[in-house]
């Protein structure tokens, strides 16, 4: 059998397969045993342990380098991306460089790193906060992002001195290996490696093994199963959740702008996304204007494989997710959501015609029901009609979630109440929820734990704290 990508070692392998059409094989990826884990974090505390006395600023020049050769295979990188995951090949392409582009922040944070003198309270002394690499990070890496949530985690950890050890997801691992493949040209060997490891393995590497931090991404369960893995090892915890995104839509001097502007956040990477706004919570006077004009660009998207230049809406990533983006939509419809658009998968989609789903618009939403409260991860967007700003607050920050949020408004004491008043880690006014490069990435509530990633608040993650106190 001849496969795209064949990566890894180890008796047993997994196959990935291309959501667009599930017959097609794409990878076969081995699967280390116990024996083999435990070499690979022998050799990661190893390499570590030597890269941590490598000069901060020449970990930057290759981690630089390294960036450099990523941006230069980015088609390749892009093209993986697309045939396991589904997305839009141009998504694909700026997922990576998006990555890249963050991992250049990142290499100037760490420049930056040194002592920080404070003061004293005793004569004859000087006070300093060190900070040093923490040692080996565990990252697990989801199925949406198999490029930039890896770049992400890799880049902060090597540039303050660290080893990785990635978990990709099974359904996407050819980005990381290829990753992995690109970082051995430019870093030690053994700094950064791939466990292609089940779930149950993977949280015994993070309760027992030789690792000094844990950086996930995925879902609030998985999550808490993370967490409390990390526990028992007593290591430090980054963790990136889920969200109910809400954008609140209450006066517009462009409404059609603004509209465009919140269904390219909703339906982006077919809604797969944890920072997509699933909810659009709308001043009442505007709700006909709104359904309309959403209505009208959900008509208009071309559902199609990601790798077909006319698409412009790739599948969903896998079988298990398509029906459950299913279900709860069904479910979302019979509770008494009206679907505005779409609302069910094309004609001949599942198992054998590819993971599509129609993009979906749902009125008639109610704040606490399944459209209003559940993390739907599909091209799913629920209007939620609201009569003061009061009400509105109150059904943005009602959900177990507390990622990213919007406001559309030219009113500044509306715009005040918003940035004092969401609860979420992340908040927009006046555009969509895309993320700046250099900006911390996180949330609150059950949408994460532990310090954000990017940004300069990163280093409290990838680096621990001292404290140093020097008698004259």
């Amino acid at each position: 059998m001849t496969f795209r990508y064949k990566f890894g070692t180890g008796s047993k392998t997994y196959e990935t397969h291309n959501p667009a059409k599930p017959s097609e094989q794409i990878g076969s990826y081995g699967i280390p045993d116990e024996s083999e884990i435990s070499k690979i974090l022998e050799q990661a505390n190893a390499a570590q342990a030597a890269w941590r006395k490598v000069p901060g600023l020449e970990r930057g020049d290759r981690l630089n380098a390294f960036l450099d050769a990523v941006v230069a295979r980015v088609d390749e990188v892009a093209e993986s991306i697309t045939l396991e995951q589904g997305k839009l090949l141009a998504e694909a392409k700026g997922e990576t460089l998006k990555g890249c582009a963050e991992g250049r922040f990142m290499v100037g944070e760490a420049a930056r790193m040194a002592s920080s003198p404070i003061g004293t309270g005793r004569p004859d002394f000087s006070n300093q906060i060190l900070r040093r690499p923490r040692g080996v990070i565990f990252c697990i890496s989801p199925w949406n992002f198999p490029a930039m949530t890896p770049l992400r985690k890799i880049c902060p950890a090597v540039a303050f001195g660290n080893a990785v050890v990635l978990k990709p997801s099974q359904f996407t691992p050819a980005a990381s290996f290829l990753i992995a493949e690109i970082a051995k040209e430019h870093f030690p060997e053994n700094l950064i490696q791939i466990a292609m490891v089940s779930g149950r393995i993977a949280s015994d590497i993070v309760a027992k093994g030789e690792v000094h931090g844990v950086s996930f991404t995925g879902s609030v369960d998985t999550g808490r199963l993370v967490y409390a893995a990390a526990a028992q090892n007593l290591i430090p915890v980054q963790l990136e959740l889920g969200g109910k995104n809400a954008a609140i839509l209450n006066d517009s001097d462009d409404l059609p702008t603004a509209v465009s502007q919140i269904f390219g956040a909703a339906m982006q990477t077919s809604g797969q996304r944890c920072t997509a706004i699933s909810r659009v919570l709308v001043q009442k006077e505007l709700v006909e204007k709104t359904h309309a004009l959403l209505t009208e660009q959900a008509g208009n998207i071309v559902v199609g494989p990601g790798m077909d230049a006319g698409s412009q809406m790739g599948p969903l990533c896998n079988l298990a997710h398509w029906e459950d983006v299913c279900g709860n939509t069904s479910k979302a419809i019979a509770e008494g959501a009206v679907a505005l658009a779409g609302g069910a998968a094309p004609d001949n989609a599942g198992k054998d015609g590819g993971y599509f789903y129609k993009p979906t618009i749902l009125g008639n939403v109610q704040h606490n029901s399944t459209a209003g409260q559940v993390e739907i991860f599909g091209p799913v967007l629920s209007v939620i009609e609201y009569d003061d700003f009061d009400q509105a607050i109150h059904c943005l920050n009602d959900t177990e979630f507390g990622l990213t949020s919007a406001l559309f408004s030219n009113r500044n004491d509306l715009v005040q109440r918003f940035l004092q008043e969401s609860d979420n880690g992340m908040m927009h006014v006046n555009h969509g929820s895309v993320p700046d490069n250099n900006m911390p990435f996180g949330g609150v509530k059950n949408s994460g734990v532990g310090a954000y990633s990017v940004g300069p608040t990163a280093a409290n993650f990838y680096t621990s704290e001292h404290s140093a106190y020097v008698a004259w």
